[in-house]
């Protein structure tokens, strides 16, 4: 894997994890009820149980490509269209605003609880897997080890997330204020949506010059 592709990458991740899904709000939630430091807790409940999707993720698409090497010809195709598809969607999205409502959660709930909650909030999204799935492999070069370059990928995706973890439990508030006005949630899916286009775009420009 090359620095420019190690580059693509993390701009294309970072914006994704900016996108408020069911882990950012989640974190959100525990840091506007509890504060920033106990939200701590939900954070590596989601991480951890996005490290576990993702090497799992790996670990299969490790053997899957080294089983069928033509699936490097096909996979990169369908993240590239699988980024624009989530800008279209992103895009036409109904402006509806963001639930970042709170639930019922006493101060005195344990570590554990906390640690749990955000494990089963991280585990249960299907759209993980998805884009491990379709978006991993294309930034893999076929003529290196593929675990080395699954495990910086991995590492760096990871670190994009815990980045917007904190940025969502820091500016719990303000963010949430932000998110349940229609106009801005308009804004927001406007740019992240042509934001995913073109990289995706980008993505079938790089994989074209590169045949």
């Amino acid at each position: 894997m090359s620095l420019t592709t190690w580059w693509l990458f993390l701009s294309t991740v970072f914006v994704l994890c900016a996108v408020p899904g069911p882990n950012m709000l989640h974190i959100m939630a525990r840091s506007v009820e509890l504060g920033v430091k106990r939200s701590v807790i939900a954070m590596l409940g989601c991480l951890s149980a996005m490290g576990v999707v993702l090497l799992a993720s790996a670990i299969g698409l490790t053997a899957f490509l080294l089983a069928v090497p033509a699936a490097f010809e096909i996979l990169p195709y369908g993240g590239a269209a699988y980024l624009i598809y989530l800008g279209v969607k992103a895009w036409r999205a109904e402006v509806a605003p963001v639930d970042v409502g709170t639930d019922t959660l006493a101060p005195s709930f344990s570590v554990a609880t906390l640690y749990r909650g955000g494990f089963a909030v991280g585990i249960s999204n299907p759209k993980l897997l998805l884009f491990a799935a379709a978006f991993l492999p294309q930034f893999v070069n076929p003529a290196r080890p593929h675990g080395p370059q699954f495990a910086i990928l991995i590492v760096t995706f990871m670190l994009a997330e815990m980045f917007w973890y904190g940025v969502y439990a820091f500016g719990g508030r303000s963010l949430s204020r932000f998110l349940v006005r229609p106009k801005m949630k308009r804004l927001f899916n406007r740019v992240t949506g042509g934001i995913f286009v073109g990289f995706g775009i980008l993505l079938l420009r790089v994989r074209v010059a590169g045949e």
